[in-house]
């Protein structure tokens, strides 16, 4: 592997860090620094406003979706140079994920299947952030099982008619469009009667309820779907090969969140360092000094494997499936961090408040979004098959479904 910018890269790194010197919003620096994990909170401020400002100052001097073709609203750039930006734009990447959906899952899967004139309509409006896009996929009967969704597509003249719902649309709320996938032939094996599609997210007979979060939040979403029409030519793919589609997506969707997923070991580090205990600071305790040394190991073992991916990216080169190393490593380690943080705090670690909370409560926040982490853009056991399939080849998981019509296969409802 190599860690070091060739010349012409740390030129790059340079161009970057000059601008974003110049450009970045150094007002939301503090509280972006100190807000919450799974959440922006910036008081006096609208984070959506704020974030599509970001995104249309970014866009409008051509640093917006870098690896984008310039014709979509991108700059053309290599993988390497987008992985520059995304280390030098620092705090302010906070106010990116708030597109990593629409820009980072739905535009790859536009650009593939999508016409040309529904990428130069969609994609600019997306890379600057005029138009946000979510992903409706999970369905309350499905759990982790896409392909057993029941949200139904039905034919009319040149339309298309939707019945069903659709669960944990993180974004749908403040959503413009959304790409779609449905069921349009329940007489054949589930995952070959899918099908695809995008539509306004303002058409008549959707009904979108946020969702009540443990931590206060509602970023995830119920989404109704009562009679609503998409038009034909708004199909992404063919009829039946919605599957095919939606592995794109969910191909991006897991480099996207995977990438961005913290551990939290660099927050449990600082805490130890201030925190009193019984014994003395946290940090000399030798049953903390073990569980730090064993987080450790595991921060610079996905450390070297993302530094594995961006070697690679620099080569030209593809990653495969073995990033879905770092989402299910990732996201049980930040996990066991928050939970061990609340227990050295003892009944302190309930405060939430980040004026008064130890290490301005992050880690309590961390606990509280951690479940999420482990679910969205593919569970646990979903990522170990994965793994164990299509990294170690191993035998593929045993499916009692296999090969069955859909609509044959028996149900509770």
């Amino acid at each position: 592997m190599e860690f070091s910018d060739t010349k012409e890269e740390a030129a790059f790194r340079v161009e970057i860090r000059t601008w974003i010197d110049n450009n970045a919003p150094d007002y939301l620096f503090e509280p972006l620094s100190s807000s919450g994990f799974g959440s922006i909170q910036i008081d006096g401020f609208d984070p959506m406003a704020e974030a599509k400002q970001w995104q249309k100052t970014k866009a409008e001097a051509g640093w917006a979706c870098l690896q984008w073709p310039k014709d979509y609203g991108g700059r053309g750039a290599t993988p390497i140079e987008s992985v520059i930006w995304n280390q030098e734009e620092g705090v302010y990447g906070q106010l990116s994920r708030m597109f990593i959906i629409g820009q980072g899952m739905c535009a790859p899967t536009m650009m593939t299947f999508a016409s040309e004139d529904q990428k130069q309509r969609y994609l600019p409006k997306l890379a600057s952030g005029e138009e946000v896009w979510c992903q409706l996929f999970s369905e309350p009967h499905g759990g982790s099982d896409l392909a057993g969704l029941r949200t139904r597509a039905e034919k009319d003249g040149d339309d298309w008619v939707i019945n069903g719902q659709k669960i944990w649309t993180s974004g749908a709320q403040h959503s413009d469009f959304g790409i779609l996938i449905t069921r349009t032939d329940p007489e054949v094996p589930k995952h070959r009667g899918l099908t695809m599609f995008f539509l306004d997210m303002k058409s008549v007979g959707i009904d979108i309820r946020p969702i009540k979060q443990a931590n206060g939040d509602s970023g995830f979403n119920e989404v109704y779907f009562d009679n609503v029409r998409i038009p034909d030519a708004q199909r992404l793919g063919e009829v039946g090969e919605g599957w095919k589609v939606s592995l794109t997506t969910l191909m991006n969707e897991r480099l996207a969140i995977g990438g961005s997923i913290t551990t939290g070991f660099p927050e449990i580090k600082e805490l130890v360092d201030q925190l009193r205990i019984a014994s003395g600071t946290a940090i000399n305790d030798p049953a903390v000094r073990s569980k730090l040394a064993d987080w450790y190991a595991k921060s610079a073992g996905l450390k070297n494997t993302a530094a594995r991916a961006i070697s690679a990216l620099s080569k030209g080169e593809t990653p495969g499936p073995e990033n879905s190393i770092g989402k299910l490593v990732a996201g049980g380690m930040m996990q066991d961090i928050a939970k061990f943080s609340l227990d050295l705090q003892g009944l302190s670690g309930a405060i939430v408040d980040p004026e008064i909370a130890a290490g301005s409560a992050r880690l309590q926040a961390m606990l509280m979004r951690s479940p999420a982490v482990r679910i969205e853009g593919g569970t646990d056991q979903i990522l170990r098959n994965i793994i164990s399939e299509r990294v170690l080849g191993l035998p593929e998981d045993m499916r009692a479904d296999k090969g069955i019509p859909f609509n044959k296969i028996p149900s509770g409802n």
